[in-house]
């Protein structure tokens, strides 16, 4: 239906039948109007399986689901740094909701890790804004090219669980539009979603269902948004104020007594019916996009073919943390003893709205039989902390018997979970004993860790070797079977930074989630971005992990070394399998900027690939920066903003390993946001190529008159005839005092009259215009 014929219809609506639009028709089901034959459509949790509930519906996963299958949480899917293989996962969760008579998935949920203690971390992608947008992007092309609608989430800085209802998110303007803003601008951008979901909180005191500034000014007005806002389930404060600020939809429904209440403000004057009917056409427009196309026959819902397509995804994600002396692949003839209740019964997903009724689990004791000589030990049971000694011997008698050791380890769904954040980082103690008394009698001993964030391993110097497979999915168990045995080769790369402390983390100090006031004091250094840049030891780096073969980087190149930020920058680099098995590279480019005016982390993220490779290839991989590359939030020009000077390429195995660099120089074409004026530093002007040269021509002409203007650039001859004291001057300290020195101290310092200052003043503004 086009967008004329929406209109049409809704002027047909009457006014209580628009207000019933705008309220969800029950807990999942949206639209309908049976006098105007408008249909009713679903919209079911996601984001990595359906939640499809038939009967009693909530949004804590508390009550049952249809059976489904569970794919990799975000926190998996973010490690394999693969477009192609989160796309295929948007895909075949499009096949599913036609098949289920889903319109619209809610997710991929996409806020920024900024501590690892949010209990939703394993929701989430990543710390990093670009890796979060460019993999949220590919989920929604991927789900929403089987014409089924996404709702891109939690829109705004909805970064922690505690208190999350009320809590303000209190973020200076340029970290919200440098790291919580980026990731949704570019899946908006990039991937057009049908549909975003507000958060709970409020920003900077406002809730987010009412906050114009990002609903409208932002979403639809800069980015060009142009599908429906519904909320959060319960996250409408204010009706009223929410549908004015670009709220349309509120869920779930029916909310009889805000329908009402949209009524009487139409009726006294207070509301606009324009603004009704707009929200109206938005959520119909969706509605009919999805009706009108599908096919007379729908697909069916392939379970086994899907857990086999949850395995290979898995199988992209896993990191390897650690392989001292090449202990991983493992024999199949070896004698290995699998050890700890997730060997089992595998934590392969994480709590609350995402929690889906998986169609079967597969652990790793099931894909080794009959594959491995594997013997099993239960170890720990994970409905407690507490350590049971005859479990514990056990463990340990059957490691010592064996060849090698696994230990299936990790978080309980009690640690971390929707709805409330975590205290500490900490493994359960029983299980940080295990794998310590194991390792004491085991030489050959290997940790997979199964949890949604980032860990402490206090026991990592006693292992040989750790795989990382996060939340894999229903097939988690067959995945992390075949990279432990060599059938797969590990390529995941960390989301995320591990750190050795959570005394280390950049929000530690201003994380309080008993308060109703959450202060992002440590700006725009989230993750990496803080660790690098302080140059603070960390456990393992964002970007990390190894591979059972080796790569090799050559002939970093760009096309141009000289540029204006309108410019676009193309940077090409040659990698290299010189391993002996195929394996998969992740090729991560980031951009350090000079030490300029304004405080940024030492390199960020700006590129990345992923390339597979037969041992012997070579393939080169290219890039192409553009001005937001160089750029940051200037939050006096209200604008994205390059200081002209000479940026490295970094080509990073991680975040704290350049491999190659080059360096290229970028002249900004960004006119000065303020006026210059007599408290202008010299050094304020001098950065400016046009100002510069007028303050030079300045400075020659009264050189002569002594004084500061008239002090040498260079260093004098022992020869020199000048006194002693003045040769002591050093050329540093001359130019340290005219950079930081304002124009007013001329008259003071350079012998220059108040006039000619005030003429100096209107040629430097003139020069800008």
């Amino acid at each position: 239906m086009d967008k004329q014929a929406i209109t049409n219809l809704v002027s047909k609506l009457t006014l209580t039948e628009k207000a019933a639009i705008c309220t969800g028709r029950d807990f999942w089901n949206v639209g309908g109007c049976d006098r105007l034959n408008i249909p009713v459509v679903c919209v079911s949790d996601g984001p990595h399986g359906l939640r499809r509930q038939e009967h009693l519906g909530d949004h804590l996963g508390v009550n049952q689901s249809i059976k489904a299958v569970c794919f990799p949480a975000g926190c998996a899917t973010a490690s394999s740094f693969s477009r192609k293989t989160v796309q295929r996962l948007g895909e075949t969760l499009g096949e599913e909701c036609q098949a289920m008579s889903v319109s619209t998935i809610l997710g991929p949920a996409m806020n920024i890790k900024r501590t690892p203690l949010c209990g939703r971390n394993f929701e989430y992608y990543s710390e990093d804004p670009l890796l979060a947008g460019n993999l949220a992007a590919a989920m929604v092309r991927g789900v929403q090219s089987r014409g089924v609608g996404t709702s891109i989430k939690h829109f705004l800085a909805n970064n922690q669980e505690s208190r999350r209802m009320t809590n303000s998110s209190e973020v200076d303007e340029r970290t919200l539009r440098e790291i919580y803003l980026t990731a949704f601008e570019i899946v908006v951008k990039a991937a057009k979603p049908w549909t975003v979901m507000c958060s709970y909180n409020r920003i900077n005191g406002t809730y987010a269902s009412e906050n114009s500034l990002y609903l409208q000014h932002i979403l639809r007005d800069e980015w060009g948004f142009d599908g429906y806002v519904m909320s959060d389930w319960g996250a409408v404060n204010d009706r009223i104020r929410s549908i004015q600020a670009g709220l349309d939809l509120e869920m779930p429904g029916p909310s009889l007594s805000n329908q009402q209440r949209l009524i009487d403000a139409v009726n006294q004057g207070t509301l606009s019916e324009k603004t009704l009917d707009q929200a109206c056409e938005r959520i119909l427009t969706i509605i009919y996009r999805f009706t009108e196309g599908r096919g007379q026959s729908q697909p069916e819902f392939n379970y086994e073919r899907d857990h086999d397509i949850s395995r290979q995804i898995e199988e992209d994600s896993i990191v390897l943390l650690k392989n001292a002396g090449g202990i991983l692949p493992l024999e199949p003839k070896q004698t290995v003893a699998f050890i700890g209740q997730y060997a089992r019964a595998p934590r392969y997903q994480g709590g609350g709205s995402s929690h889906i009724n998986s169609y079967k689990v597969e652990s790793a004791l099931e894909a080794a039989a009959g594959k491995a000589k594997v013997v099993f030990a239960e170890g720990f049971h994970d409905d407690q902390d507490q350590g049971d000694p005859k479990l514990l011997q056990e463990a340990v008698a059957l490691a010592q018997s064996s060849q090698a050791a696994v230990i299936f380890a990790g978080l309980p769904e009690r640690y971390e979970s929707e709805g409330y954040d975590r205290t500490h980082l900490d493994l359960p103690a029983n299980q940080n004993q295990l794998i310590e008394a194991v390792a004491k009698v085991q030489p050959n001993t290997i940790v997979v860790l199964h949890n949604g964030s980032s860990v402490l391993m206090p026991w990592l110097n006693q292992v040989k070797a750790v795989l990382e497979a996060y939340l894999g999915g229903q097939a988690v168990g067959a995945a992390v079977f075949n990279v432990l045995y060599g059938q797969v080769n590990p390529s995941g790369r960390l989301a995320e930074t591990f750190p050795l402390r959570l005394e280390d983390t950049p929000a530690y100090l201003s994380f309080n989630p008993r308060s109703d006031i959450s202060d992002y004091r440590e700006g725009v250094f989230v993750g990496y971005r803080y660790y690098c840049s302080k140059n603070q030891p960390v456990l393992f780096p964002f970007g990390y992990g190894l591979s059972y073969t080796e790569f090799r980087y050559d002939s970093l190149s760009v096309d141009k070394n000289d540029l204006t930020d309108q410019e676009t920058l193309h940077v090409s680099v040659d990698v290299s399998n010189i391993g002996q098995r195929q394996g998969q590279e992740v090729v991560q480019l980031y951009v350090a900027p000079p030490q300029g005016q304004i405080c940024r982390p030492v390199r960020e993220l700006k590129a990345f690939d992923k390339v597979s490779l037969e041992p012997g290839e070579t393939c080169t991989v290219s890039f192409t920066l553009d001005q937001r590359s160089f750029a940051y939030w200037s939050e006096d020009r209200q604008d994205w903003t390059v200081e002209s000077g000479q940026y490295q390429i970094q080509i990073c195995r991680h975040a704290a390993a350049p491999l190659a660099t080059v360096r290229v120089r970028v002249h900004s074409t960004a006119a000065r946001s303020k006026p210059f004026q007599m408290n202008s530093t010299l050094g304020d002007i001098m950065s400016d190529p046009v100002a510069a040269e007028i303050l030079q021509t300045f400075r020659a002409k009264h050189a002569a008159e002594g004084g500061i203007l008239g002090m040498p650039e260079t260093p004098e001859t022992e020869s020199d005839s000048q006194s002693a004291a003045k040769a002591a001057i050093s050329t540093d300290m001359i130019a340290a005092m005219l950079r930081d020195m304002p124009l007013r101290q001329l008259q003071s310092f350079g012998g220059v009259q108040w006039s000619e200052l005030e003429e100096l003043v209107t040629q430097l503004n003139q020069s800008r215009s």
